[in-house]
């Protein structure tokens, strides 16, 4: 491991291009690893290592090209899919329940249903009704290719700082672009206050994506035109890898030295993918809390 030197004062900014996720999610481990500072973090233990982070900006040309999944990441097939459902559609936001020490936010009730308040805590009345930020997503771009409006956010000054776990992530923004031959193509965005990048990275944009391909659908269908998943763009103001995963994060970090990340991922249509993506489904459709539960 690199040391960096903090003489400047100066967090590093990296920059990542990329054409698929696990392609992305191997070279932004290597910069930070390599290329990020030494810093504490708020969750450390005595004996924890200082974190490696930086200020990152990905690009992945590709969403959806193959191999679409990394093996390797923290997780497994049906992590993923059980995530995806949670942004996507909700499937967690019964867990939302403050007074009761639960959560407070998912990022699925931020985008669907935002609705200010001064306390999370004590589950106060709501004075605002809430706002499907997705709709006003596709309505708008549907309206107006070009539009720069087109955002949905998730902070909430008035409640989150006080929290001990506010949303990292902060905004989505998507735009529509005519190429030269009339294909229309919706960019997106993703903007995060802090990420923890060995371990969610690629779960948050395996599912922020697959939202991209949604938005795309429902506005394909509104205007009665073909609309294909354009570039994502992440960026991340502390993209980091914590201390304590160190040893465990280590020997992956040594496989991802050869730079061939084809050989640690999948296409999404691997029959093991598949078959373990769809087991999960329909353990979903009986039980959302199936895989908090442990998977029984």
């Amino acid at each position: 491991m690199t040391t960096i030197c903090m003489e400047t004062g100066n967090i590093p900014v990296l920059t990542i291009d990329a054409e698929c996720l696990p392609e992305a999610w191997e070279k932004a481990v290597l910069a930070v690893w390599h290329q990020g500072i030494e810093v504490k973090t708020e969750y450390d233990k005595p004996e924890d290592p200082l974190s490696r982070d930086a200020t990152v900006v990905i690009t992945v040309d590709n969403p959806f090209a193959e191999p679409r999944i990394h093996k390797n990441f923290p997780g497994g097939p049906e992590e993923l899919e059980a995530y995806r459902q949670e942004v996507c559609y909700g499937i967690h936001d019964h867990w939302i329940d403050p007074a009761a020490g639960k959560w407070t936010y998912t990022y699925h009730e931020r985008l669907f249903a935002y609705s200010p308040t001064d306390d999370l805590i004590k589950a106060k009345p709501r004075v605002f009704f809430p706002i499907n930020q997705i709709d006003y997503i596709v309505n708008k771009c549907s309206e107006t290719f070009y539009t720069r409006r087109a955002q949905a956010i998730t902070w909430m000054p008035t409640a989150d700082p006080v929290t001990t776990d506010p949303p990292c992530l902060q905004r989505l923004w998507f735009r529509i672009i005519e190429g030269a031959g009339g294909e229309l193509v919706l960019n997106m965005n993703s903007h995060w206050r802090s990420r923890d990048l060995y371990k969610a990275w690629f779960m948050n944009v395996y599912a922020l994506t697959d939202l991209q391909r949604i938005v795309a659908e429902r506005i394909s269908e509104k205007i009665g035109r073909t609309v294909k998943v354009g570039r994502y763009v992440d960026i991340t103001d502390s993209l980091h890898i914590y201390g304590s995963y160190f040893k465990e994060a280590l020997p992956e970090i040594e496989k991802m030295a050869d730079g061939d990340y084809t050989r640690r991922s999948w296409s999404s249509d691997h029959p093991a993918f598949q078959m373990m993506t769809q087991e999960a489904r329909e353990k979903l459709a009986q039980d959302p809390d199936w895989y908090a539960k442990g998977k029984g």
